[in-house]
């Protein structure tokens, strides 16, 4: 489905990132992965084949993005067909005890990341006139949840972005997709308490990892005349 087409996943270290990239290399495409953590991604490179390659990155490091860019682009010959802005964070707090450490630092990763990585690569891919970025979203841009008030913000700024992308590139032939998942059934939710208000939902009742993947492959696997805009996820 995918065979002849390099694309990049950002937190894919682990959980949905890790998924995605399986699913992308099954398909045949060429994956390059990238997180913070180096031993992981290359370990997972290593496991999916198909010329996979890691790189380390801080996305929300602009330094870092530029180097890993052009690593990117030197081993692709290119910019990449396919662009994945998975990494994120989730932190919870009530908002009369948030520090402005937790609150900059969910920003940071889970917007102002994917802004750097989207822009390291947005002119080469429009003047190419082909390619597909997809942001994964969450429920948690468009539904308000007690103490997500830093995660809210950073994901309903994150379905922004992706909208005014998904505008700007209308006509291009560069397609852009958001896909919000509910919960997820990945780490991110080990050490997660919430208050009297909310509780932390139950595995059983939490999408899986390869769900997610499946979504975003059937975004990228449409005809070149079709953008899936936006995929909503909700367990059944």
């Amino acid at each position: 489905m995918l065979s002849g087409r390099t694309a990049l996943v950002t937190g894919a270290s682990r959980g949905i990132g890790a998924a995605i990239s399986r699913a992308l290399a099954r398909a045949g495409a060429r994956v390059a992965v990238t997180a913070r953590t180096g031993d992981a991604l290359r370990k997972l490179a290593a496991e999916i084949g198909q010329d996979a390659f890691a790189v380390t990155c801080d996305v929300t490091d602009s330094a870092s993005v530029t180097r890993m860019a052009a690593e990117i682009e030197s081993k692709f010959g290119a910019a990449p067909d396919i662009v994945v802005n998975n990494a994120g964070v989730f932190r919870v707090s009530p908002l009369e005890s948030m520090s402005a450490a937790l609150f900059t630092d969910v920003l940071n990763t889970n917007l102002t990341g994917p802004f750097l990585v989207v822009t390291a690569f947005l002119k080469q891919i429009r003047a190419r006139g082909t390619g597909h970025f997809v942001t994964i979203g969450s429920i948690a841009d468009r539904a308000i949840f007690p103490e997500n008030g830093a995660y809210a913000p950073a994901k309903y700024a994150l379905r922004a972005m992706h909208e005014v992308l998904r505008e700007e590139l209308r006509g291009s032939g560069v397609r852009a997709t958001l896909v919000s998942p509910g919960s997820v059934d990945t780490a991110m939710w080990d050490g997660i308490t919430f208050g009297k208000e909310r509780t932390v939902p139950d595995g059983a009742a939490r999408l899986s990892v390869n769900d997610v993947a499946a979504a975003v492959l059937f975004a990228l696997t449409q005809p070149p005349q079709v953008n899936v805009d936006e995929l909503r996820l909700s367990h059944s």
